[in-house]
Formats: C-alpha cells, sequence, structure tokens
C-alpha cells in the first residue's frame, strides 16, 4: 500500500517513491516547458497552425491572445514541475496528482465543449495516451506505507 499522505510530506527535499518516476518526471517537465512555450511565442499561439482553429473570423486575435494566455499559465505550472524536480522533490507526487487532475479536467471539458475544427489537434490524442502513466506514475511515487520504500533521493 502507498502513503496517501505523503502528497504532503514533511521533508520536501527527499523523493521517496519509485525511481523510475524521477526520469518520466523530466520528460514531462520538458514536454509542459515545450507546450506552453508553443502557446505564449508562436504568432497564432498554435490555434491555428496547431489546432486547426480558423484565425479568418472576426474576433481571430481574441483566441491567439486566449492561446497564449492559456500559455503562460501552462508555464507557470511547468516552472513549479522543475521547482519540484531541482529542488523540492519530495513534492512531485503533489505536482503530479495536480498534472492528472488537469488532465481529466482537459479531458472532460473538450468533450463537454468540443472544438468545431476538421481534427483534433495533437493534444487531444497526448492527454488520453498520457492518462495511465501519469495515474502510474503518481501511484509509484508515493513511497510504501510499511517502510520498504525506494531509496530517498535528493
Amino acid at each position: 500500500m502507498r502513503c496517501l499522505t505523503c502528497l504532503l510530506p514533511e521533508d520536501t527535499r527527499t523523493y521517496r517513491g519509485d525511481p523510475w518516476v524521477t526520469k518520466f518526471y523530466v520528460f514531462l517537465c520538458l514536454v509542459f516547458t515545450f507546450r506552453s512555450c508553443v502557446h505564449v511565442f508562436r504568432k497564432d499561439g498554435g490555434a491555428a497552425s496547431i489546432a486547426g482553429i480558423d484565425l479568418d473570423v472576426e474576433g481571430g486575435q481574441n483566441i491567439v491572445a486566449i492561446f497564449a494566455q492559456w500559455g503562460l499559465e501552462q508555464l507557470l505550472l511547468a516552472g513549479l514541475a522543475w521547482l519540484a524536480l531541482i529542488r523540492y522533490r519530495g513534492l512531485i507526487p503533489l505536482i503530479l496528482l495536480i498534472n492528472l487532475l488537469d488532465n481529466i479536467g482537459r479531458i472532460l471539458v473538450g468533450r463537454s465543449k468540443p472544438l468545431n475544427i476538421d481534427k483534433p489537434p495533437p493534444g487531444a490524442y497526448g492527454q488520453v495516451i498520457i492518462l495511465p502513466f501519469l495515474a502510474s506514475a503518481l501511484w509509484q511515487s508515493l513511497p510504501r506505507r510499511n517502510g520498504s520504500a525506494a531509496k530517498s533521493v535528493r
């Protein structure tokens, strides 16, 4: 059994979950950073070039602005993920939980308010593919209750 109270550990500098999760977490940090930078810095925010949204409509620039603002929010979350990886590894399970909830929320909102486009953007597939990996990483990032947790990594 895993220690659910370890989502908010007393020692935030020490990671006590399975070691493979930190490698997966580095991959996630890279993806989060890249994805957010695309939305912030790409001329169309990725709205047309990636998501396939027609910007040649009234208010098209508003869509670009919203994508860029969304990218900034993602960049802030990516910054927290990097901070946990570099300095506060004990918070990796909490950040993974936030990422899992964010992913589930995107799927639910995307289904309740779908985009009117020809084909789904890559993120629509990616969030479904990554979901079981996020859930597994979250579970494996929590130390075992019986004290036989993997070696602590600082």
